[in-house]
């Protein structure tokens, strides 16, 4: 019984607090369990203590902010599940439910050394990559996100494709209960200790990397520039993303349909609603 294994924990202000838990537990346990039966499950993979680290969050942290990391390669699903999770959770727009981060957004601006190369194909010759941490200001990304969970309002910036230049102007951020920040970096070291849970979005290669040529065009990246970039993703992915299928606390297929993903987030989502007083 749930009920008998929450009682190993010390933290549980009250039985009242204990027995929402075990509910809440017993109730996604068996939307996971009903998952798994499916010739495509969205959860390929979860941590042993997800479910009750979630579910003492909403219970004895529910005035605090949950900020959930999503990660993966490029091209693997990422925005899609954010953005399908959105549609099912809130049902009507309503400000203070939620706030996205996006990691694109913090790419620092290159379009120096896009117009001193001259093209795409020749900056990438010279061995400069847009797929490693450093090109990405994680610094700036994190104290905007401990500011949201602070309760603070921000401003992020706004990065173009194919200009390479990052707007400081971008979007204004509002907190909110809930903060779904997805992107390549999101579970680096530095940034991951702030994350509540880790979610990591899986898509065999192949798939990613039909996904991806096609976003490279409308970038403005087509054939020995696209080439050679791909070649660098598929080389950092290696180093500095898939790693990180080891340290989530979810790991989700991306190659599920948007209509499930929707779906199964709304079973979630009401669950939690119905269980406990938002």
């Amino acid at each position: 019984m749930a009920t008998d294994f929450l009682t190993s924990y010390d933290y549980y202000s009250s039985r009242r607090d204990m027995e929402v838990i075990s509910n809440i537990v017993e109730s996604l346990k068996k939307i996971l369990e009903e998952d798994k039966l499916q010739p495509q499950p969205l959860f390929l993979k979860t941590s042993e203590n997800l479910i009750l680290n979630i579910a003492r969050k909403v219970v004895q942290e529910k005035k605090k902010t949950f900020l959930i990391g999503i990660t993966g390669e490029s091209a693997s699903g990422k925005t899609v599940f954010v953005d399908n999770t959105i549609k099912a959770c809130v049902k009507e727009k309503k400000e203070g439910i939620y706030t996205v981060i996006r990691c694109d957004d913090y790419y620092k601006d290159t379009s120096k050394e896009l117009k001193e190369a001259g093209s795409y194909e020749a900056l990438f010759k010279t061995g400069f990559s847009f797929d490693t941490p450093d090109v990405i200001d994680l610094e700036l990304m994190k104290k905007h996100l401990m500011k949201l969970k602070s309760g603070v309002e921000i401003t992020s910036p706004k990065y173009d494709f194919v200009t390479c230049v990052s707007d400081p102007n971008g979007d204004v951020k509002k907190p909110a209960k809930v903060v779904l920040t997805e992107g390549l970096y999101v579970l680096n070291e530095g940034v991951r200790d702030i994350i509540d849970v880790k979610v990591y979005v899986f898509t065999p290669l192949e798939v990613i990397k039909e996904r991806w040529y096609k976003r490279a065009a409308l970038r403005g990246k087509t054939g020995t520039a696209a080439d050679l970039q791909f070649q660098d993703v598929n080389r950092t992915a290696q180093k500095y993303i898939r790693p990180a299928y080891q340290i989530s606390d979810a790991v989700i297929n991306g190659m599920v349909s948007q209509e499930y993903i929707q779906e199964i987030t709304d079973k979630i989502f009401n669950t939690l609603k119905n269980i406990v007083e938002y």
